[in-house]
């Protein structure tokens, strides 16, 4: 198995293009479903989700093609049709490894009535469980049955009628499920408490794009009137904000300075906030964002929260960050019960962290030093390329699997800025 070897101590300076989002592309990919005209999107990241979830709609009959993609390029574009559904079952051996498999069900829903899809895999970070996206779906119209491992949704004769449903507490996955059911159904929907996030908007927009009428976008009560049918856009998926927030953190603990081509400042104002507050120096700039450290990072407190608050997504990064910190930090994880799971792998490189339940306090130390560690999950595996890029020595990232599912050509980016790293064949 791969593993990333990194000698630290390299101050990072220049350019690193920032991807297409991962978390975007995964909910815009099965809005082909939604139509049999053709769906074309552009600046997708080249990801091992992305191509999971590419054979997932293959799957359903959905015909995929790469236009124009030289190996050398970030990103690509993929044209989608669903021309003629040939399955509406989403089987386990598709859908075990991806979370984000079960945002095929709504679409699936919506255009044929009924879907069956396995209960989803992921990374380990804790219980994420699916009961407010079937809630949502039954508030809309639809009848849900679970049995051996799978979720059974059906619509009555001549579609959803649409409906109300106020989401108990804020989930993303939740939210767009709902809204891909509700833009072709009979009637209104209204979706109170609903999830605030870019890669929300982001789908809102391209669902409009597609014909769809949606009020209230970028708001937590959303208005869907329901259309007969969508039809065929291109659409060019948003900047990833975590990816763009993950190499922020990479340039300030090597006391370097950055510039971000393509992040947009207005979508990350709560970690941008965060890196000021540790002493970073974060500007917008035409071309995206500038980060630069030239002085002494300052210990913070911070707890995540859904949007617009700190993103859970951020929290792994940020503490590989603060492990070198003068002072000591208080982070508490909100969204997840189970995502310190770095911690350990941290204080192997000479951090000094310590968790109770869901609060993790960091004592900033003087230096890390290079370790073999292991990633446990995506965001966790690039908190500890960040600290190994500061270490003493070397560092060896294993389970690079997790790394791929969500930051495209990661060593090839950070070279390009100095780091002194590179992917090698495991034992």
């Amino acid at each position: 198995m791969d593993k990333i070897i990194i000698r630290g101590g390299k101050r990072l300076a220049g350019r690193i293009p920032v991807s297409g989002a991962k978390n975007a592309a995964l909910t815009l990919l099965p809005c082909a479903l939604l139509t049999d005209e053709p769906l074309t999107l552009r600046n997708l990241p080249r990801l091992a989700d992305i191509d999971g979830f590419q054979h997932l709609l293959n799957q359903f009959g959905v015909s995929t093609a790469i236009a124009g993609a030289r190996p050398e390029d970030f990103g690509r574009v993929m044209t989608l049709q669903a021309t003629r559904i040939t399955s509406s079952v989403a089987p386990y051996d598709l859908v075990r490894k991806m979370r984000a498999s079960i945002l095929v069900l709504a679409p699936m829903l919506a255009r044929m009535g009924e879907a069956k899809v396995s209960l989803p895999g992921g990374c380990a970070i804790g219980n994420r469980p699916i009961d407010l996206h079937l809630k949502a779906l039954e508030a809309l119209g639809a009848t849900i049955e679970l049995a051996a491992g799978y979720v059974r949704a059906i619509a009555p004769d001549g579609g959803l009628p649409g409906g109300r449903y106020s989401f108990p507490v804020v989930s993303v996955g939740a939210t767009e499920n709902a809204l891909m059911a509700a833009v072709t159904a009979r009637g209104k929907s209204t979706l109170h408490n609903a999830a605030r996030e870019p890669e929300i908007v982001d789908l809102c927009r391209m669902l409009v794009a597609m014909g769809a009428e949606i009020e209230g976008i970028g708001t937590s009560d959303l208005v869907i009137h329901g259309v007969s049918r969508l039809h065929g856009a291109t659409y060019q998926v948003m900047p990833d904000r975590i990816e763009a927030g993950s190499y922020a953190c990479a340039a300030a603990i090597t006391g370097g300075e950055v510039t971000l081509a393509g992040a947009r400042i207005e979508e990350m104002e709560a970690t941008v906030q965060a890196l000021r507050d540790i002493g970073l120096h974060v500007e917008p700039r035409p071309e995206g964002l500038h980060v630069a450290a030239d002085g002494p990072l300052r210990p913070v407190t911070l707890e995540t929260a859904p949007y617009p608050g700190f993103a859970t997504d951020m929290q792994a990064q940020l503490m590989a960050l603060l492990c070198l910190a003068q002072g000591t930090s208080v982070l508490t994880e909100t969204i997840f019960e189970n995502r310190y799971m770095h911690v350990p792998e941290l204080n192997r490189m000479g951090a000094h962290i310590e968790t109770k339940g869901r609060v993790a306090i960091v004592h900033g130390v003087p230096k890390l030093t290079g370790a073999e560690v292991m990633a446990t999950d995506l965001r966790a595996s690039m908190s500890l390329v960040i600290a190994g890029l500061a270490a003493e020595g070397e560092t060896q990232v294993h389970r690079l699997y997790h790394l791929d599912r969500g930051y495209e050509r990661l060593e090839e980016k950070l070279a390009l800025v100095g780091a002194e790293i590179e992917r090698v064949g495991g034992d």
